[in-house]
């Protein structure tokens, strides 16, 4: 007489030895090669391209009609000219505000990480100091930077104290949001389990706040370049606000030009950092695999 336990098949010929179960339906195929990633990566980018295409062309065909005056709208080739004859003293501006922006940006995330976490595991703090940073944030920045420049003088310090006030504010709140939205049964899991409070924090709580902290960042990111030059208005002799402000001054449209593309340059490529970074880090996250499934479509 066969019994039901006999009937069933034997996992151990299906199953090579020390591999997990169920591994082989974590994966929906094999992972792309260079050539598909590069197809997925045209795919992607060749909207966008196209749009700033149209709009450069729209550029260009409003100044080669004369529709607005040159002192208001330079052609693309006279802004092109500028940046070659001055490209000297541009990349010494640009290497300026670029340091202070990306110093600001990592004071700010690792400083808005850490009041986040003392929000989220402490309710004292939480009621504390929440109100008070929303307080900070609703205050307008370009009313503090001439009295950080009166503080810390005309110097780097100013504008990188601008920077932090500005981008701290989306760290805080994305990592506040990502923190709280662990699964609640997976920290009961874990408590039962007698898993310390670090190795919660570090296993479960960290990782699962991370997509909502990457959002964050990235908003945070660009927000720096805007502290950085704010500061710059305000008080200094160095970096891209201070040459925006000289070009402002001397009606030099070209140059103006020049400057604003160089400041949209650095918060693009600092914004696609923190976006590869993202993609390192959560590669396993729903949100990485629709933009997956976009860039293949």
């Amino acid at each position: 007489m066969t019994t039901t336990q006999d009937a069933r098949p034997d996992s151990s010929a299906r199953t090579p030895p020390g591999s997990r179960a169920g591994a082989g339906t974590s994966r929906s195929g094999p992972a792309p090669s260079i050539g598909g990633r590069a197809v997925a990566l045209v795919s992607a980018s060749w909207r966008p391209v196209g749009v700033l295409l149209l709009l450069f062309a729209g550029w260009w065909f409003v100044a080669w009609r004369e529709l607005v005056p040159a002192y208001l709208v330079p052609a693309p080739g006279a802004v092109w000219d500028t940046m070659v004859a001055d490209w000297a003293m541009l990349l010494e501006h640009t290497w300026v505000t670029t340091v202070e922006t990306v110093i600001g940006f990592l004071l700010a995330a690792v400083i808005g990480v850490a009041t986040a976490v003392l929000l989220v595991y402490s309710k004292t703090a939480e009621k504390s100091l929440y109100p008070l940073i929303l307080f900070a944030q609703v205050i307008p920045k370009i009313a503090i930077a001439p009295i950080l420049v009166v503080w810390f003088g005309f110097g780097m310090t100013p504008k990188i104290i601008l920077a932090v006030l500005i981008a701290f504010f989306p760290v805080v709140v994305s990592a506040v949001a990502g923190l709280r939205s662990v699964d609640p049964e997976l920290l009961e899991l874990s408590a039962t389990m007698g898993a310390s409070r670090w190795k919660t924090f570090r296993k479960i709580r960290f990782p699962g706040a991370l997509p909502q902290l990457m959002s964050g960042l990235k908003v945070a990111v660009t927000l720096a370049v805007v502290g950085a030059v704010v500061g710059e208005f305000v008080g200094a002799d160095r970096g891209l606000g201070y040459v925006l402000l000289l070009a402002s001054g001397n009606l030099d449209a070209p140059l103006l030009f020049a400057d604003l593309i160089l400041m949209s340059l650095i918060g693009v490529v600092l914004f696609l950092l923190v976006e590869l970074a993202e993609r390192l880090l959560i590669p396993w996250h729903a949100s990485r695999r629709g933009n997956l499934a976009l860039a293949s479509s």
